[in-house]
């Protein structure tokens, strides 16, 4: 039997993988750490998806890791993730448990399950002035031209194009350390959802989170003090419902927009999940409309094959 050091459960938004990991968390009595790059924020929870209900099985609280742990307006970072992981990796793993990773950023999935060593990196005002007047497509097409860790998916703002560029051009020039990072033997199991229904989910889910006050949890943020440009920063809902707020857009342009650019998110997502596979991960698929017990059976026979 493989003796596994973490299971990963990785997918699109909409694809069902956080009731799925929590199910799972429940059978192996065991703890998850997210891999989800805005609900980390305290205070960002529809915009974010962070349904927490989904941690409750059974009348059983999964207990979840790396979730609320930073400020809304904070430029967490990777660097921090793979930290923080650890941290909390290591403290399910004293308890003699099986952590259980789960999340749809691919670049936080990719950074642990890889072990890429990383360091913090500094800002570049050179480099940030010279790519101000750059617009986001520019920006994109020359993050395209770099071979490490960055690549479009969670970029849909020109302030994080150029932080991953800047990211990027500072890795280019500057030696890596050795640092120690653990070499995770992983189980990955990625959840596929049929593209026609997770269009579907995104959409209803859209709706059904503006109704229970998505637009409103913007404004108290804003009124809390938080700069709209940096909501605007964290993208996707944050940046179409900020520019809404403030009058630069109408309820309907704010929508629609806000609709395409998530549907345009999933498909980047599961670009880069395809690009991982080339990149020499295996991930074993496993169909979203599959009953929970299935999906569940499904892992634990991964588990147990030599």
């Amino acid at each position: 039997m493989p003796d596994y050091d973490l299971i990963a459960i990785l997918g699109p938004t909409a694809s069902g993988k956080t009731p799925f990991a929590a199910a799972l968390a429940d059978v192996l009595d065991t703890e998850i750490i997210s891999a989800d790059s805005r609900q980390i924020y305290r205070g960002m929870d529809l915009g974010t998806g962070k349904d927490l209900v989904d941690y409750t099985v059974n009348g059983k609280q999964i207990p979840y890791h790396l979730i609320d742990i930073a400020d809304p307006g904070y430029k967490y970072n990777v660097f921090e993730y793979q930290r923080d992981f650890l941290t909390a990796y290591e403290s399910i793993e004293q308890k003699g448990k099986l952590p259980v990773l789960c999340g749809g950023t691919g670049m936080y999935l990719e950074a642990v399950l890889k072990g890429y060593k990383l360091l913090p990196v500094p800002e570049n005002p050179e480099l940030r002035t010279q790519l101000a007047d750059k617009s986001l497509e520019e920006l994109t097409e020359m993050l395209k031209q770099y071979k490490s860790l960055h690549n479009t998916t969670d970029v849909d703002t020109t302030k994080r194009a150029i932080r991953a560029i800047e990211i990027e051009e500072y890795y280019a020039h500057t030696p890596v350390d050795e640092r120690a990072f653990p070499k995770l033997n992983s189980l990955i199991i990625g959840v596929n959802i049929d593209r026609e229904l997770r269009r579907e989910k995104i959409s209803r889910r859209l709706r059904q989170r503006l109704d229970e006050g998505m637009v409103d949890e913007v404004r108290r943020l804003i009124d809390s003090g938080i700069q709209p440009d940096d909501l605007i920063y964290y993208g996707l809902e944050y940046k179409y419902l900020t520019l809404y707020a403030i009058g630069k857009l109408t309820y309907e342009e704010m929508y629609k927009e806000l609709e395409t650019a998530i549907h345009q998110f999933a498909k980047r997502q599961m670009t880069w999940f395809r690009g991982m596979e080339r990149r020499g991960f295996t991930i074993h698929w496993v169909d979203a409309g599959l009953p929970m017990e299935e999906k569940i059976a499904f892992v634990q026979a991964k588990l147990k094959e030599n």
